[in-house]
């Protein structure tokens, strides 16, 4: 009788801490982890939107250089293409996104080439204005990216550890992918004059 009066208080104190096992705070590091990555494809849109009124300003300077245009049209066509579902951030998905994103960013970078041939447009107030803009929206990927990768690092971190460890895949919250640098960015680029 006497061991009863020890069991039972101990169960209740056990079914209390357990009861939620870090369900809710999984949750809420799940849907940080979504918020932040929506926020990535924001910028993403951001400067996929910018893109056609930089195309155009570029096109009234420099005719001949429509390869340029084309190639800077469909790789911002591509990368609108490539949806990834918040729900399944996996490693896979966000290289498939990254890559779309990449060859955006090497037609933009081709246009931006084909721009210091023509003096009269770097002076152009509306390509300077598109420029700027462009600028500060790949400060805002870059700053939306790590955000979403230290969501990740937390979300990740918190599922891997006792004793959320013990329910977070019964309750289906798996491991996130991150954000890596593009292969061959660890290597400084040449520079030659």
């Amino acid at each position: 009788m006497n061991n009863r009066f020890f069991i039972i208080p101990l169960l209740f104190i056990a079914a209390v801490s357990l009861s939620s096992c870090g369900y809710n705070s999984m949750v809420e590091k799940q849907e940080a982890v979504v918020s932040k990555w929506s926020e990535v494809e924001n910028q993403y849109q951001r400067r996929s939107d910018l893109i056609p009124n930089l195309v155009e300003t570029v096109k009234g300077y420099a005719a001949h250089e429509q390869g340029t245009f084309t190639a800077v049209i469909e790789a911002r066509a591509k990368a609108t293409s490539v949806n990834v579902d918040p729900s399944k951030l996996d490693a896979e998905s966000i290289r498939k996104f990254q890559e779309a994103q990449a060859g955006l960013s090497s037609a933009l970078s081709k246009l931006m080439v084909v721009v210091e041939n023509y003096p009269d447009l770097k002076a152009n107030q509306n390509f300077m204005e598109l420029q700027a803009q462009l600028e500060g929206t790949e400060n805002r990927i870059t700053v939306a990216r790590k955000n979403f990768n230290e969501s990740v690092q937390d979300y990740n971190t918190y599922i891997r550890k006792f004793p959320q460890l013990m329910f977070s895949g019964m309750f289906g919250f798996e491991k996130k992918g991150y954000f890596e640098a593009k292969e061959g960015t660890e290597n400084a680029p040449a520079v030659k004059f």
